[in-house]
């Protein structure tokens, strides 16, 4: 649908004479346009919605605790999604994204606590085999041109057996990290807040967030990723170097990966070859509810932050209510299905 009127041509004096139709739009017209032209706000009317429900359901919800434990239930995942976010916005998927956290999560233990080397070079090494395992993604989909999905469900296999392998399955317990390896936990310390309990791995997810937010909306490689996202064909004819955007979209990626592996130990208080097994799907979840289209080219990263925040609200709350953990599975199957559906009524738009 479109802002321009249909031309109805006319015969004037013996010649065709195009005129516009002038019709005007009805409510739900301009309420489709007003989200294609602003989709976040559609994560964002479901959360306030979500909050006011929960909130008169349940007389606790909005106390200091319970919203503070809300954030840091999000924190890994919703850190996790900013990675994911990226690669859904070039039409791609990565379903590595969980393993590679839980691969760096056990890198960095392993180097600190069984091979003796410093926790900061520990850390940087373990970024920097985050940033490799996007770089390895990137270039199977951008020199191999192999699908995305198809390439991330391999490599997700691969990291996998790698993680398995380097922990020998066994999990590096909490009293081991304090003794050996405090600075692993370091985004799980917690800090008050206006009567608020936080922990350094929320200030993390808001920090990458910014960051992203930044760089995406006020650097010339942000409008290159949503350029290729929306059209690679066209944005290659633009001379933007397509592939180079894609293979530094993966890379970067997979430094947040690395981030939040860092702030999943400090979560967890350990380092488990076994945790955060769901983590791929949950970061779909929160791009897919957050308005990040998956298609590519649409949406804006501040949705997924709103996302995880919203699948958190409803665990939180149904909870609460006292709802037992089949029905909130349930809730946000249905949560992703209305999303997607909203995405493609608001795509008609631009056909």
């Amino acid at each position: 649908m479109s802002d321009t009127p249909d031309p109805v041509v006319e015969r004037v004096a013996g010649e065709k004479v195009a005129q516009f139709d002038h019709r005007h739009r009805s409510t739900l017209d301009r309420v489709q346009h007003f989200l294609h032209q602003y989709p976040t706000m559609v994560p964002v009317i479901v959360l306030v919605l979500s909050l006011i429900a929960f909130g008169l359901i349940s007389p606790n919800f909005f106390s200091a605790f319970n919203l503070s434990l809300i954030l840091q239930q999000v924190a890994v995942v919703g850190t996790l999604a900013a990675a994911q976010s990226l690669v859904i916005l070039t039409a791609g998927i990565d379903l590595s994204v969980g393993a590679v956290m839980v691969l760096i999560s056990v890198v960095m233990g392993q180097l600190a606590v069984n091979f003796g080397i410093p926790v900061p070079i520990a850390i940087l090494i373990g970024l920097a085999c985050g940033a490799g395992t996007g770089a390895l993604n990137g270039f199977l989909v951008t020199r191999l041109k192999l699908p995305p999905f198809i390439t991330t469900l391999g490599t997700w296999n691969v990291f996998l057996a790698l993680n398995y392998y380097l922990s020998g399955r066994e999990t590096i317990r909490s009293q081991t990290l304090d003794m050996d390896a405090p600075l692993l936990k370091f985004f799980g310390t917690r800090f008050n807040l206006g009567g608020a309990v936080l922990t350094y791995g929320v200030v993390l997810m808001l920090v990458v967030f910014a960051v992203l937010f930044y760089a995406l909306y006020y650097t010339a490689w942000g409008r290159r990723v949503y350029a290729v996202g929306d059209d690679p064909e066209s944005a290659a004819l633009a001379g933007i170097q397509t592939k180079r955007v894609l293979l530094s979209v993966y890379v970067v990626a997979g430094l947040i990966c690395g981030l939040a592996a860092w702030s999943s130990i400090g979560r967890v208080g350990s380092i488990s070859p076994t945790s955060f097994f769901e983590a791929n799907l949950e970061s779909i979840t929160a791009v897919v509810i957050g308005g990040i289209s998956l298609f590519g080219g649409r949406g804006s990263i501040v949705g997924p932050l709103i996302g995880a925040l919203i699948v958190g609200v409803f665990n939180s709350g149904l909870r609460l209510a006292g709802v037992d953990v089949l029905w909130q599975l349930f809730a946000t199957g249905w949560l992703i299905i209305f999303a997607v559906a909203i995405d493609q009524w608001i795509r008609k738009v631009s056909s």
